[in-house]
């Protein structure tokens, strides 16, 4: 597993603005990591377009296009129960939502096959956000429109920019199968596919990306070699403490139960979920199961 950059600021010359800027204004004098570490993807900023003016639809209306096995990005806020289907989520990447009176950003980077929720207010101030064009390390590089700053998808902290060193806060998500979310939140809402830009929703423009031995895109350096490159783990932080669980154990067991910088906590196993980036047709795809990550003591939350 490739280790981030120090946290160390570092100062570079502005005059390197415009080759690292694109149109976004953003202050590369301020920079946590090399910025030749923060690479093109390919599409210029914004051109896999966040959806600002989200439309929710009841179950009933979802069923007409989401198959019980299909993933979704699963938050509840407040009683305020949504769905984000992976089908959607893969051509967009950024959710500015409200839910539950909480302003949030519900994020999705094929390349990381990572679904993460964080809250959009940093000092009091609410944040938008969009899809910058760049990399670090495999993964979405978002910015916030109200700085440019550049942020980390997968870790929530801005690494590029006047917020350089700050983190977002992460809220509790799941990436869960459609029936799964629904046998528990019947009275949910749905990410509808009115999302005011025409897509090929149900179709994955990144097929078989996620079969555990091909390379990942932009990966500079060797693979780690305890696994195979793109094999699917269970990551867990809390603290200063790190942990990776793989699939492949889970999926023989079921529930692990481990203690974690002082903390318990245990992770469980769900087959039969469709994976997001494997057959053309999200719903053709093979089946990868799901997992899910508890604090084991009743009362406490997650």
């Amino acid at each position: 597993m490739r280790r981030f950059a120090p946290w160390t600021l570092l100062i570079v010359p502005a005059v390197i603005a415009s080759a690292h800027a694109d149109s976004l204004r953003t202050d590369v004098t301020k920079s946590l990591v090399p910025l030749e570490e923060v690479v093109a993807g390919g599409p210029p900023p914004d051109g896999i377009p966040a959806i600002d003016r989200p439309v929710f639809v009841p179950p009933v209306a979802a069923d007409a296009w989401l198959t019980p096995n299909e993933p979704v990005l699963a938050l509840e806020i407040a009683g305020d129960a949504r769905a984000y289907p992976l089908q959607i989520l893969m051509w967009h990447e950024i959710v500015n939502d409200m839910v539950g009176g909480r302003a949030v950003a519900v994020t999705f980077c094929p390349l990381c096959n990572s679904g993460l929720v964080f809250d959009r207010v940093v000092d009091g101030i609410t944040l938008d956000f969009g899809t910058s064009g760049k990399l670090y390390h495999s993964d979405l590089v978002m910015y916030d429109r109200q700085t440019h700053s550049l942020w980390t998808q997968i870790e929530g902290r801005a690494i590029v920019g006047k917020r350089a060193g700050e983190r977002l806060t992460r809220l509790a998500s799941h990436t869960i199968g459609y029936a799964d979310w629904k046998s528990i939140y019947p009275r949910g809402k749905v990410l509808s596919r009115d999302t005011g830009h025409i897509r090929s929703y149900g179709q994955n423009p990144y097929v078989s990306y996620d079969q555990p031995d091909s390379t990942l895109f932009l990966l500079r350096g060797a693979p780690d070699p305890r696994l195979p490159p793109k094999a699917r783990v269970v990551g867990v932080v809390l603290g200063e403490a790190e942990r990776a669980y793989p699939w492949r154990a889970l999926e023989s067991v079921s529930v692990i139960h481990d203690t974690l910088g002082g903390k318990r906590l245990v992770i469980f196993y769900r087959p039969g979920i469709l994976s997001a980036l494997d057959r053309a047709r999200m719903d053709q795809s093979r089946a990868v199961g799901a997992t899910a990550v508890f604090n084991p003591v009743a009362g406490v939350g997650r």
